[in-house]
């Protein structure tokens, strides 16, 4: 029988579970943990509607309802720092050591930092709502601005301060933004967008360090340095080079750690023990890999495959997601599913990679493989419903309109 459950982690997928596991009808101890002190809120908006003025803090809270009306132990502003398979106990770290029956584990992922990054003050990530209080205070000057990293974030961040007009320079290990994902077709076109709207985007560059002025904690960035020896010059650096799952206090514990916590089909980690979203690696049928996802969908699926399975192991399905994710940036709005890569097969089912509107969708190994487009969400479903039904490549192109 399960009465206790704790639930490390309160951002999306923690939160999800919670309100899951009582409007199911769970009704025993519930705990959720988290170590920001902030409520859980939306992370997708801080590169965006947040760090631009366009919402307030109260719209980006997860949870309009009162959090009394989920009966939690809600304890944020701490840290998990062990888990004990073997005493159903994590301990934290103001001493408090929580017993559990079912433990569920959304504790996420951190910004990537760069190798010997310094603490300086215009040098910033973008994870949590204080990294976006921050960074937005900074753009009110409107100072130069560069960015490490064309990826999403990157973009993102990019678009937001070229919208609040502030001098910016993208800077991208490889040859395109996003190529690694979405191929060298569609991360030269994205690149080219942020060029025309006034991003000194340079690719295929590697930075090397930091300049800066001043002393001890006022330490102020003045550049950035690349390899080649020249000098970006910048009062506001954003480092966005992709996250590491939250899983070092976990060392030592008997899960299996792999790039985040291994689960089975059930987003089961061990006996009572599941692991959601960016934490969390599983096999995913529906594409036959072993993987890791940072997308808000995978949460929340996450959170009903993982509180299904505790309530009723019997009648659980096991957990196969098709991930989706999106991106605004540069005036246009990016959708996608699957599981994209740039070596795959790329063909458009509408538009061009130079058109405002187009629908691209990708094939492997005689399999369709994911879809990305500008504008045209029907066709993002379209494409999404196949991927779930394991389309095959031909059946993909069969499907294009006419």
């Amino acid at each position: 029988m399960v009465d206790s459950v704790v639930i490390v982690g309160a951002s999306l997928g923690g939160l999800r579970a919670a309100e899951l596991l009582r409007r199911k009808g769970h009704a025993g101890r519930l705990t959720l943990v988290g170590d920001e002190r902030e409520l859980p809120y939306d992370r997708p908006p801080l590169s965006k509607q947040l760090l631009t003025g366009a919402w307030t803090e109260e719209q980006v809270a997860l949870r309009r309802k009162p959090y009394d009306e989920l009966a939690l132990d809600l304890r944020l502003g701490v840290r998990a720092e062990r888990l004990s398979l073997a005493q159903r106990t994590v301990f934290l770290a103001d001493g408090a050591e929580l017993t559990y029956d079912a433990l569920i584990l959304a504790t996420g992922a951190r910004a990537r930092r760069l190798p010997e990054q310094p603490e300086l003050r215009g040098l910033f990530e973008l994870r949590t709502l204080e990294h976006a209080r921050a960074l937005r205070e900074a753009l009110r000057s409107k100072p130069r601005v560069c960015v490490i990293g064309a990826g999403f974030i990157g973009a993102e961040v990019a678009s937001s301060a070229r919208g609040l007009g502030c001098e910016v320079t993208v800077l991208e290990a490889l040859p395109a933004p996003l190529q690694r994902g979405l191929g060298s077709v569609l991360g030269n076109a994205l690149g080219k967008r942020m060029r025309d709207h006034g991003v000194d985007l340079r690719c295929s560059v590697a930075v090397a360090g930091f300049e800066a002025t001043g002393e001890g904690d006022a330490r102020a960035l003045t550049g950035v340095r690349l390899t080649s020896g020249e000098v970006i010059p910048a009062e506001v650096c954003v480092v966005g080079i992709g996250a590491v799952p939250n899983v070092e206090w976990l060392a030592g514990s008997g899960l299996t750690l792999d790039d985040g916590v291994v689960t089975d089909a059930h987003c089961r980690a061990a006996d009572g023990v599941y692991a959601i979203g960016d934490v969390a690696r599983f096999h995913n049928p529906l594409f036959g890999e072993s993987m890791r996802l940072e997308h808000w969908s995978n949460a929340v699926e996450g959170a009903r495959a993982a509180v299904d399975h505790l309530l009723s192991p019997a009648e659980a399905a096991p957990y196969a997601h098709v991930p989706s994710f999106w991106s605004d940036q540069f005036g246009v709005k990016l959708q996608g599913a699957g599981r994209p890569r740039g070596d795959d097969e790329l063909v458009f089912a509408a538009g061009s990679a130079d058109t405002e509107k187009f629908c691209a969708i990708y094939g492997r190994d005689g399999k369709l493989t994911g879809v990305v487009s500008a504008s045209m969400p029907p066709l993002v479903i379209q494409y999404q419903k196949l991927l779930g039904a394991g389309a095959s490549w031909e059946a993909a192109l069969a499907a294009r309109p006419a």
